[in-house]
């Protein structure tokens, strides 16, 4: 349920638009909240599970995580709805890693794989239905129960883990790194606020304003004590020196780059369907299933490819395979048939499928045992940074360039030439004929027909910048892919090291 609220609010965007009323700046913290609170419990929990006890912290996890889902269903104001997600964040972000650790630690060696399995189909699962489930959910009855169906499922898992699972307090635990968790929730969250707030109708002094200026200002100074802090202190938050390993740092920027582009292109998709193709929700939410089911049968592939071959192959092949997903999505138009858009999610299928076992096994191949679980950590916070980013910066753009596109097809149109006077005129006698109309009325709705077309185009278009930006993203993956040492160079070096 944690990773589906990752993926089945996407789908459910338009309709919360309409129900708040609010434009694309606002209700992308709906999806961008949920994943800065993730972030910033991934590391956080693992301290606090080790010092008052597994089950304890992953029972209350599991509370916040059911808590924030009735509060989502609850709310009736954009405000209510984030801060609710803000909540419910928290919650995934403590249950995701410590469910693992304590799979890790419960299963025996001989089984723990086949565990861990389990664990990963079932996230798989969540990411292909998620958009499909939603979809079904919103049409059918309202988006309120794409969070109210996590209820039960939360309070029978509850339950179940105050009666199944055992406590385990870890004996010797580090101090916590007050000042580097401090820091880093001030980063991010003003960081990407200015982001967002940067092309806002509401900021009319645009990137200039000061508070926009103040904003970007204390994100860097809190930023730079993060670093600092980090690299000095015995016990981090994130042992960001583990960076220092040539294929785990390299391994990491791919990592950020590929949550900037993935996560921040895939709210676009939605919005282009329901908005220009007149898609259902339920419509727009089923052509993602074929992404997860083609991931899931590639995944192992590209596993055993890395483990006799070399990891750096099938990587480089998913990213390319991404970025040409990504390039045939900035072409769309209203014109766009379904058959094109599923190509292009079946090829990011297969791409992503590609990416995750190599890059796992390129980056840990050099990273001591009892560091494992730190690096981690580090990883999925910065996949998840990557997202956050990436929504934010996108759909500020979007903003932009529909504005950008809105008045330089408008000022293309001129009301005085032949052809528009003939395209209104042919407009305002169909209008006429098929809707009974007066000819003044039909002319006034002959022209607002073609304003709403332009701003169609427009808006399609701006979509289509978005993902073309994504793949420019995505692209810049493969200096650090060149840069990394393979699967076989880096067990040279290691055992070079030991002799």
């Amino acid at each position: 349920m944690a990773v589906l609220d990752s993926t089945i609010v996407n789908v459910s965007l338009p309709k919360i638009m309409s129900s708040f009323g609010v434009g694309l700046s606002t209700i992308q913290w709906v999806i961008t909240a949920y994943m800065l609170a993730m972030a910033a419990m991934l590391p956080t929990s693992g301290w606090l599970a080790d010092k008052f006890g597994y089950k304890k912290v992953y029972f209350w996890g599991l509370f916040m995580f059911t808590l924030g889902s009735l509060l989502c269903g609850l709310s009736n104001d954009e405000t209510t709805l984030i801060f609710s997600r803000i909540i419910q964040g928290l919650g995934a972000g403590t249950v995701q890693p410590l469910g693992m650790a304590i799979i890790t630690r419960e299963f025996p060696a001989r089984q723990r794989g086949l565990a861990l399995g389990f664990w990963s189909i079932a996230a798989a699962a969540s990411v292909s239905f998620g958009p499909l489930i939603g979809g079904y959910l919103v049409d059918n009855f309202s988006w309120q129960l794409i969070f109210d169906v996590n209820v039960p499922v939360g309070i029978v898992a509850l339950v179940l883990t105050v009666i199944i699972q055992r406590e385990f307090i870890y004996p010797n635990v580090r101090k916590f790194d007050y000042v580097g968790f401090i820091s880093v929730i001030i980063f991010l969250p003003i960081l990407l606020y200015a982001l967002s707030e940067g092309n806002a109708a509401t900021n009319s002094a645009g990137w200039s304003a000061p508070y926009i200026l103040a904003c970007f200002a204390i994100s860097a100074i809190a930023l730079t004590v993060f670093l600092i802090q980090e690299f000095k202190t015995e016990n981090p938050l994130l042992d960001l020196r583990l960076l220092k390993d040539r294929n785990f740092g390299l391994a990491n920027v791919i990592l950020l780059l590929f949550g900037m582009g993935m996560f921040g292109s895939t709210f676009l998709l939605p919005l282009y369907l329901q908005n220009s193709m007149g898609y259902t929700a339920l419509q727009s939410g089923a052509v993602f299933l074929p992404v997860g089911i083609i991931q899931g049968g590639m995944a192992p592939l590209a596993g055993m490819f890395s483990d006799k071959v070399n990891g750096k192959i099938p990587l480089f092949m998913g990213i390319s395979l991404l970025i040409f997903s990504f390039y045939l999505n900035s072409n769309l138009s209203f014109l766009t048939e379904h058959s094109y858009v599923m190509t292009s999610l079946y090829i990011r299928g297969f791409g992503m499928g590609m990416i995750f076992t190599p890059i796992s096994s390129l980056s840990l191949s050099t990273i001591p045992r009892d560091k494992m679980a730190q690096a981690s950590g580090i990883s999925n916070t910065i996949r998840q940074i990557g997202g956050s980013l990436g929504v934010a910066l996108l759909s500020t753009i979007l903003t932009e360039r529909v504005n950008f596109h809105a008045q330089v097809f408008g000022g293309a149109i001129r009301s005085g030439s032949q052809i528009f006077q003939n395209t209104a005129n042919n407009l305002a006698i169909y209008i006429q004929h098929n809707a009974g109309s007066s000819l003044v009325s039909a002319t006034k709705q002959s022209q607002s027909i073609i304003a709403s077309h332009v701003s169609s185009q427009a808006y399609i278009q701006g979509i289509n910048d978005d993902f073309l930006i994504a793949a420019c993203i995505t692209a810049i993956s493969f200096i650090p892919i060149i840069l990394m040492h393979s699967k076989k160079k880096a067990t040279q070096k290691s055992s070079i090291k030991l002799q």
